[in-house]
């Protein structure tokens, strides 16, 4: 048995979140992501020799001061950049964390599922999976993995009976019409796991970083969705549980 000593990267931590997961959350956001999203809002994250580095214990030595908040639904959630490339580490966090009664949701793209990940999933009581757009090509385009990926995962996770949320940032011209919704409706319908299906407008307040760090965001040419949009979309959802 080895004793090397896990260490996670860590770009940053939020201590009573309240959009990452059911309840009050314990947000971890790791450093590093092996996809380049059009629409994503933390390029900061990308660099995996970034962040500061943790041990498992001293995490869940934090999260376990915010257990009075938690209640019966909170606990600690591990988003990213894409935590599934520190899979060995957000396993071992996570089974401090259930040695101390504290829930545990990923948060992640599903792009990748090898043995480490099938062990890290083990003990995950919730994921949050972002479901990018229904089309393989949009995918390969503006993401840089296939849609095969998230589809894998999700049906390992389904296997596994792991509770699911899907998530989808309604991006206009990209994903935004009734047929696009649809499809992710018959994704959840088709997958037992899937108990929650989130829509979320997509939006440009990241700029401000793309412009510190020099580099274009590759979606600021792209209006944002309006509030009856996504009210629209969001009733073709109607009959399925969105309730933790």
């Amino acid at each position: 048995m080895s004793n090397q000593r896990i260490v996670g990267r860590v770009h940053s931590i939020q201590s009573m979140g309240t959009v990452d997961g059911p309840g009050i959350r314990f947000v971890v956001f790791l450093q590093g992501c092996p996809l380049r999203c059009g629409c994503c809002h933390n390029p900061d994250t990308w660099d995996v020799g970034g962040g500061t580095p943790y041990e498992p214990a001293e995490l869940a030595e934090r999260a376990s001061r915010y257990r009075e908040y938690f209640g019966n639904t909170g606990g600690i959630t591990v988003s990213g950049g894409e935590p599934l490339l520190q899979a060995a580490f957000v396993r071992e966090l996570f089974t401090l964390c259930h040695e101390k009664g504290i829930h545990t949701c990923l948060d992640t793209s599903g792009c990748l599922l090898t043995p480490e990940v099938e062990a890290l999933l083990a003990v995950t009581d919730r994921i949050l999976l972002d479901v990018k757009y229904a089309s393989d090509d949009l995918y390969r385009k503006h993401v840089g993995c296939g849609l095969d990926g998230p589809l894998r995962f999700l049906a390992y996770a389904d296997r596994m009976g792991i509770p699911t949320t899907l998530r989808q940032v309604i991006i206009p011209t990209l994903n935004d019409s009734e047929a696009d919704v649809r499809s992710l409706r018959r994704l959840a319908e088709t997958h037992s796991c899937v108990d929650k299906v989130e829509l979320l407008p997509f939006r440009k307040i990241c700029q401000v970083k793309y412009d510190g760090m020099g580099i274009t965001f590759p979606f600021g040419h792209l209006p944002e969705p309006s509030r009856e949009v996504m009210d629209g979309l969001r009733g073709l959802l109607d009959g399925l549980d969105e309730a933790y």
